[in-house]
């Protein structure tokens, strides 16, 4: 049984992709609403639901399309049978860019709701400096970054983003499917060299990407290595993801037989284990570096992340960083370590499951606290609480994108007449027959 005739079969009279259909409406439309209502009472914590909601299911479509593109120019032969699954999930980026588009209009059509999301859009709101609280308009810093910082620039580099992404899996998708059915080798020379080019623009992408809708959501704060961060959390995503589907479609499709668990799950397996100390070692040098400049418009997003400025006492959020040095970085490297949790189907699902739960609430970490003004409190502001109501906004949008994700991975496998497989490409059989 082929990929699309299994996995877009849910066992019922209702088909899989229906149902992810009906999930995303249901979750985008409770998210639209919380977006409507954000607008009409200034409640930031929806759009702050929206972001993370969405960027969770586009950080593992970059991760997927920087492994696609990093694959092919390094002529990977036991990858083709894992890129195959991966290019069927580069259906999702127009989506994703739909899914972002009610922040961008709520930053042009917003009113004096606009700056409700990104404050520094609207001039009138306010922004804690230096223990006070002042308006946006009148802070010397944005007035040195307002060249960077403006709405129309700002749209045009988020249209810019998703115009890359969409034409880099648009060329990476055309090459591979097209192969499959001429067997033309220029294919394979062409992919290699859209790759070449693509991964600097794909990696630019992202890290102005990672800058533009998380970084400025406190523009005041900037780290250089925040992109390099979001790549890597991109990229084990994305391993999660594709382990996962290879998986499913091994053990339920034509795909078995094709897919050595010995193999390319432990290749893909050892990826995520290096990509798990990359994350780590980024992540803690972006602290380090930090801590020993000591600068304030640096150290206060840490600060908010680990006590409460007004009282010295520690939040919730110091518990969610203990989480994520343990739970995102400690568990998944050393199970990681052993050979059996890599070539093992259950302890490798075991394992980047955890590892997709604990990239959810790195970017949860990342989007969610913030400072609310407050010329009332010792230092100018309040600290965002854990668990808000931006978590129950986002858990809509997980769903709704999610189910628009899936669904879209779905109509691409039944759509395509992509062979399960790239039957055609040059290193398939060295692909089928790769052992340990």
């Amino acid at each position: 049984m082929s990929a699309d005739e299994t996995i877009g079969i849910s066992g019922g009279k209702t088909d899989l992709s229906t149902k992810c259909l009906g999930a995303a409406a249901i979750g985008l439309g409770g998210g639209l609403i919380g977006i409507f209502m954000g607008v009409a009472n200034g409640d930031k914590n929806p759009f702050l639901g929206w972001l993370w909601g969405t960027t969770f299911w586009l950080s593992i479509a970059i991760g997927m399309l920087m492994l696609v593109m990093l694959f092919r120019v390094f002529n990977s032969q036991w990858t083709p049978v894992v890129r195959r699954q991966m290019e069927h999930c580069l259906a999702v980026f127009p989506w994703l860019g739909l899914c972002f588009l009610p922040l961008i209009l709520v930053v042009w059509f917003g009113g004096d709701q606009a700056g409700v999301l990104w404050n520094w859009v609207n001039p009138a709101s306010d922004v804690p400096v230096a223990g006070e609280v002042h308006k946006v308009g009148h802070d010397v810093l944005l007035q040195k970054k307002s060249s960077y910082l403006n709405v129309f620039f700002f749209s045009i580099r988020v249209i810019g983003y998703f115009a890359i992404f969409c034409s880099l899996s648009y060329w990476m998708r055309k090459v591979s499917f097209t192969q499959d059915r001429d067997g033309d080798s220029k294919w394979t020379q062409l992919g290699h060299n859209i790759s070449a080019a693509g991964l600097p623009a794909g990696a630019l992408a992202l890290t102005f990407g990672a800058f533009d809708w998380f970084m400025s959501l406190e523009y005041h704060w900037f780290s250089t290595m925040f992109g390099v961060w979001f790549f890597a959390a991109s990229i084990r995503a994305g391993l999660a993801v594709a382990i996962i589907l290879c998986f499913v479609l091994a053990t339920r499709t034509d795909l078995k037989g094709f897919y050595n668990f010995k193999a390319h799950q432990y290749d893909l397996a050892c990826l995520s284990l290096a990509f798990t100390v990359f994350w780590a070692y980024i992540s803690f040098s972006q602290y380090f570096l930090i801590y020993n400049a000591n600068i304030p418009e640096e150290t206060f997003w840490y600060v908010i992340r680990e006590i409460n400025p007004n009282t010295g006492e520690r939040t919730g959020w110091f518990w969610v960083s203990m989480g994520l040095i343990f739970g995102h970085f400690l568990i998944p490297f050393l199970s990681l370590l052993w050979y059996r949790n890599k070539v093992e189907p259950n302890k490798t699902l075991k394992i980047v499951v955890w590892i997709l739960c604990f990239h959810l609430l790195d970017l949860y970490w990342n989007i969610i606290p913030g400072r609310i003004p407050n010329s009332e409190s010792a230092v100018g502001y309040d600290i965002r609480y854990v668990l808000g109501t931006q978590l129950i906004w986002g858990l809509f949008t997980l769903v709704g994108v999610g189910g628009l994700c899936i669904w879209a991975v779905l109509k691409s496998y039944r759509e395509s007449d992509a062979e399960i497989i790239p039957v055609r490409d040059p290193r398939i059989k060295a692909s089928i027959n790769y052992h340990e």
